[in-house]
C-alpha cells in the first residue's frame, strides 16, 4: 500500500511593508496638514529685505506700520498714544512677549523709531522687525 505523502503545510508570513506604507502616507498627511494650520496676524505691507532674517518662533503680538503712517495693533487700528496701554492689556501673566513690528518700507523712519520708543518702555517685552528673507 503506497501512502501518499501529505502535502506541507505553507509558513505563516505577515507582510508589514503595505502596513509601513499606510503609516507614512497618514503621517506625510498630518505634517502636511498641519503647516496650514498657522494664521498670521498682520496687514498685507511690503517689508524690506534682510540677508540675517530669521523666524521667530512664538510671536505672539503684532505691531504694524502701514505705507500712510497708520498703526495697527494685531490688526486693529490704534494710535501711537494708546499703544503702550493695549500691549500691556494683551500681555500675559508672564510677562514676557514678543513684539514683531511690520513696518513698510515706504514709512518714514522717524514713525517707526516713534513706535520702538513706545514699546521699549514696556518691561518684558522683546522687540523684532519682520523682514522678507532676500533671494
Amino acid at each position: 500500500m503506497s501512502y501518499l505523502p501529505e502535502e506541507a503545510e505553507d509558513e505563516f508570513e505577515l507582510n508589514i511593508v503595505p502596513m509601513i506604507d499606510v503609516i507614512f502616507a497618514i503621517l506625510t498627511f498630518f505634517i502636511i496638514s498641519s503647516l496650514y494650520l498657522t494664521r498670521s496676524e498682520s496687514l498685507p505691507v511690503n517689508l524690506p529685505k534682510a540677508a540675517s532674517a530669521e523666524v521667530q518662533e512664538q510671536t505672539r503680538i503684532t505691531v504694524t506700520v502701514e505705507d500712510s503712517g497708520d498703526i495697527a495693533l494685531n490688526r486693529e487700528a490704534i494710535n501711537l498714544e494708546n499703544l503702550q496701554a493695549g500691549v500691556r492689556a494683551l500681555m500675559d501673566a508672564t510677562q514676557e512677549s514678543v513684539i514683531v513690528i511690520n513696518a513698510d518700507e515706504a514709512v518714514n523712519h522717524g514713525r517707526v523709531i516713534a513706535v520702538m520708543d513706545e514699546l521699549r518702555e514696556i518691561e518684558g517685552a522683546t522687540l523684532g522687525i519682520a523682514t522678507q528673507q532676500s533671494e
